[in-house]
């Protein structure tokens, strides 16, 4: 899922000052927690009063959209709404933000989320984790399905720093040792030969861009 924390409302009033109709779409895709129907109308009510604070009348309209990534859906879904907003607050990922921004070119979109990292959730804990850097070249069959990059604090491809004390990060003595959890794993599976590869630098020509489907 993609981990998204609500921006500052006096961030987002300041994007929408100069602007009257708005339009709030949601997102019911992959992020985390929801930013759906329900949370679109919750952020229209709270800056219609936060408007008022600053003697500025909004009219908001919401509605959700079941991935703003997918530029057809986006169009498809969204189009009879939009003709009538002068702009639109996206509560997706920024790449939400990207596709409508493209789809629509003539009507300004703002994020009313930041968005942080690809994770995984620890229910027990109630925890969001960072998992995935979407590199582009997955290197989870050799390291024990424990991504390095995402969860070694320095991203190191070939073993740990030397560092790590109790399988703790000495960078943030809170967060397992990657490369711990990875000997750990591979020792589990009989496959510590495996840390005997070489894995080249990253190639960062393969993470993003474009990927053909």
């Amino acid at each position: 899922m993609i981990v998204t924390t609500p921006k500052p409302l006096d961030e987002i009033l300041d994007y929408i000052a100069q602007y009257t109709n708005i339009l709030i779409v949601g997102c019911d895709g992959c992020t985390q927690p929801p930013r759906g129907l329900r949370e679109a109308k919750t952020l229209g009510q709270l800056l219609e009063l936060a408007g008022k604070l600053r003697n500025k009348d909004f009219n908001f309209k919401v509605t959700t959209a079941a991935k703003q990534c997918d530029n057809y859906l986006a169009a498809s879904m969204l189009k009879p709404q939009i003709n009538d907003a002068e702009a639109v607050l996206s509560l997706a990922c920024g790449i939400g933000v990207q596709t409508l921004a493209e789809v629509f070119p003539d009507v300004p979109i703002f994020p009313a989320q930041n968005t942080h990292f690809m994770g995984a959730e620890d229910r027990e804990g109630g925890i969001l984790e960072e998992r995935c850097a979407g590199c582009g070249d997955c290197l989870l069959a050799a390291t024990g399905g424990i991504c390095p990059i995402a969860r070694c604090s320095k991203g190191l491809l070939n073993g740990a720093c030397g560092g790590s004390k109790e399988g703790k990060c000495e960078l943030n003595p809170e967060r397992d040792c990657a490369w711990c959890l990875i000997y750990e794993n591979l020792k589990k599976q009989d496959k510590l030969q495996l840390l005997k590869e070489f894995h080249p630098p990253r190639d960062y020509q393969l993470s993003g861009w474009r990927v053909t489907t």
